[in-house]
Formats: structure tokens, C-alpha cells, sequence
């Protein structure tokens, strides 16, 4: 902007996005990203010449489709996810079990799929983010509840808050504010911004409750 500009007449672009577009691009973008695209994608190294070397061909059942991969005995869940599977939305962050960022529900229980071995869930049902919205492309109560607030600022540890309230909620549906965050206090926020998050993840429970008398 030059000295001679009038920053009240400067024209922004159309399509500028809000920051609740923003948010729902997110979470959505993550559902996108679980579609039939990704159903019968090879995993990254099947397509690269000299793979095998320590890698086993697995089945696992994420968000309740069977899909297969190339994995290596002490790969991590999160890195299977993520760049074999092509689920994005789970974030690693720290890489060693202490941000939250990459929770996944495995058989309803939340756990740091950072710090999971891949193998070991061939026999149990793995939830992601992508995997919460319904098949018509409603979004889990918890999900809506983040978009009705505006709970995050950079968003990146959203998937993680999100996966463990879902499942702390199956177990305490009408916590106190108090309870929900001792509840999600494994998850750090880079951006420190709790009481937006904790508002709207109370939103999320009042969302469940709601969904359940309908």
C-alpha cells in the first residue's frame, strides 16, 4: 500500500474467506479427504521401485472401511494415516505422545497414534476426524460445535481437542466445564487459547445432548 492510499477505500478480493468458513473448510477438508479418492490409493512406497525391505502388507479398519498398506514393523499408526492412507487431518506434532495432536479413537478410546504401532490395531476399529461426520455429510455435534463458536485460532491441534472430547463425551455426556477440561487435559494448544476451545467443546456436549432427544 503506497503512502497515498486510503487504507478505508482499498477493495479487497470477493472471496476473501471468514474465518468461520475458515474453520469449516478444516474440519470438512478432512471428510474430503476420506472420500473415494483415497479408497483404493496405493500406499506411497507401493509406487516406488525397490520397496519391501521390512514391510508387510496390512488390513486395518479405519473409520469402518478395510483399507491396506504397506507397513513397516515399527511404524507408527499416525505416520500410516497420514502418508499411506492419506488422512491428513490427524496432525502430528510433537512426534513423542505429549501435544494431542494426532488422538485417534481406537475401539472408542482415545490414544496418541504417534506413539502406536500400526500392527498392533489390525484387530480393532480406528476413528479419525474424518471419519465423525455422517455419510450425508452432517458433521458430528462436536465438530458443529467448534463452528458455532469459533474455538480455535491456528486450528492445528483441532482434530486432536476434537477426537478426545468425542469420546470423553460417550462417557460423561453433561460434564461440568471443569470436568471436560480435566478430561481433555491431554491436549496442548500451540496457541494457548483454552477458554474459546473448552467453550466450544461444551457447545459440542450441548449439540450431543441435543441429537440424542431428537
Amino acid at each position: 500500500m503506497s503512502d497515498s492510499e486510503d487504507p478505508k477505500t482499498i477493495e479487497y478480493p470477493a472471496n476473501t474467506l471468514t474465518r468461520r468458513e475458515l474453520i469449516r473448510g478444516v474440519i470438512i477438508g478432512g471428510v474430503a479427504i476420506s472420500s473415494a479418492s483415497y479408497l483404493f490409493r496405493p500406499s506411497s512406497l507401493a509406487s516406488q521401485p525397490g520397496r519391501g525391505t521390512g514391510e508387510r502388507l496390512l488390513t486395518i479398519n479405519v473409520n469402518g472401511q478395510q483399507r491396506r498398506a504397506d507397513v513397516m514393523k515399527q511404524e507408527t499408526l499416525a505416520w500410516t494415516l497420514r502418508h499411506k492412507l492419506g488422512l491428513t487431518g490427524t496432525k502430528l506434532g510433537c512426534d513423542r505422545a505429549e501435544c494431542g495432536s494426532c488422538t485417534v479413537l481406537i475401539d472408542g478410546v482415545p490414544h496418541y497414534s504417534c506413539s502406536v504401532l500400526t500392527h498392533t490395531v489390525r484387530d480393532k476399529k480406528v476413528l479419525t476426524i474424518e471419519g465423525l461426520a455422517s455419510s450425508d455429510g452432517t458433521l458430528h455435534p462436536v465438530q458443529q460445535g467448534v463452528i458455532d463458536e469459533q474455538g480455535f485460532q491456528c486450528a492445528f491441534c483441532m482434530p486432536g481437542f476434537i477426537m478426545a472430547a468425542v469420546a470423553f463425551l460417550e462417557t460423561n455426556p453433561n460434564p461440568t466445564r471443569g470436568e471436560l477440561a480435566q478430561g481433555l487435559s491431554g491436549n496442548l494448544c500451540r496457541c494457548q487459547d483454552y477458554d474459546k476451545i473448552l467453550t466450544a467443546m461444551m457447545r459440542g456436549a450441548e449439540n450431543m445432548r441435543r441429537a440424542s432427544r431428537a
